[in-house]
Formats: structure tokens, C-alpha cells, sequence
């Protein structure tokens, strides 16, 4: 099993993670912030990474330290369960509909950080949740994990839907990137033979 754990403490957070990426979906997630407790949820279940997490942060200034660490834990307790990637799909795309909402997402766990970012909000806040933290999430994801992510809403109007489709689509790359494919499995799927540093 593909399991790892991982904490973090700063001044701002204290943040803790276990994954297992061969779960069920399952997840305990408890971070202050409701409404991330609820897309860390959706990323699990979607992804089938079972995610424990705890998170006790600087709430009373603003929710983004909290926000922040959270990718940060989540994507290094990801990286430490892959180990030697070997194996690995490594790329994968996902299209998810939500309603009038269509977003893509786009990954390739390369070893080499990188995001774009292509997903604009109408308000200010959804719950009690900035919805500027949602790049800082998926930024602090992709560089704590060591992943090439685009993620971009193609369409849509209600903010709740724009976001929840782009940590599904997040979440079913995730799944198919992270799979082991039989034929290969003893091999890192790159014609470098490792993953990480330049093309």
C-alpha cells in the first residue's frame, strides 16, 4: 500500500496528513474552514486517496495560512506515498460537468512543480471561504506534490459549482495519473529513466 504521512508546524499552522493512495475514498478531514473541509472531501472521495487530515490554524487573522499549509501537507504526504513512482500512468486529464459549470483539469506527476491557473469567481466568498484561497490551495497542492497542474474552468456561473468542479476534476486526474499500469509496472514512465529536473 502507497501510504505516507506528514505534519507540519509553523508560527501560523499545525497541520497533519495521512494518505493512502490505493484507499477507498474515504476521510476524516477537519480543518476550521468548512467549506474546505467539504473540497478536501470531494478530492478524496473522487480521487479514492483516503485522506486524513487535521489542520489548527491562525483563524482568527484570515483563512490563508490555513488554506495554504493544507495543499502544502496534503501534496507532500502525496509525494512521500509515491516514493519511487514506479509504475505510475503519470498523465492524466479529467472534464467535469457540474450543472451550467464544465472545468478541466490536467496533471502530470513529472517531479517538475508547475501551475496554471484559469478559473475566475463572480463573489468575493463562498461560505465563509475567500475565494481567492483556492489558487493559493491548488498552487501550494502542486508544488508541495511535485506535479505539473492546469486547471481551467471552461464555463459557468455559480461560484459553488466552479469550484467543486475543479477539485473533482483535480481528483479524477489525480486517480487515473497516480494508477499503476500492469504492463510497466516495474518501470518510472519516463524515457529518462527518473522523473524530476529538466524535460
Amino acid at each position: 500500500m502507497r501510504t505516507a504521512s506528514y505534519e507540519r508546524k509553523t508560527k501560523e499552522t499545525e497541520i497533519s496528513a495521512t494518505v493512502n493512495l490505493d484507499g477507498t475514498g474515504s476521510y476524516d478531514v477537519h480543518t476550521g474552514i468548512g467549506f474546505l473541509d467539504h473540497m478536501i472531501e470531494q478530492l478524496s472521495r473522487h480521487s479514492l486517496i483516503d485522506i486524513t487530515l487535521r489542520a489548527k490554524g491562525d483563524l482568527h487573522i484570515d483563512g490563508h495560512h490555513t488554506t495554504e499549509d493544507c495543499g502544502i501537507v496534503i501534496g507532500t504526504a502525496i509525494k512521500k506515498a509515491l516514493g519511487d513512482m514506479l509504475g505510475i500512468t503519470r498523465y492524466a486529464s479529467a472534464y467535469i460537468p457540474m450543472d451550467e459549470t464544465l472545468t478541466r483539469a490536467a496533471i502530470d506527476i513529472s517531479g517538475r512543480p508547475f501551475i496554471v491557473w484559469k478559473v475566475d469567481f463572480s463573489r468575493d466568498k463562498i461560505g465563509e471561504m475567500d475565494t481567492e484561497l483556492f489558487e493559493e490551495f491548488f498552487r501550494a497542492f502542486a508544488f508541495a506534490a511535485g506535479v505539473t497542474l492546469h486547471v481551467e474552468n471552461l464555463y459557468g456561473v455559480n461560484n459553488h459549482h466552479i469550484i467543486e468542479s475543479s477539485f473533482k476534476a483535480l481528483a479524477r486526474a489525480l486517480r487515473t495519473a497516480l494508477e499503476v499500469d500492469p504492463r510497466k509496472a516495474d518501470a518510472v514512465p519516463s524515457t529518462k529513466g527518473t522523473l524530476g529536473g529538466s524535460l
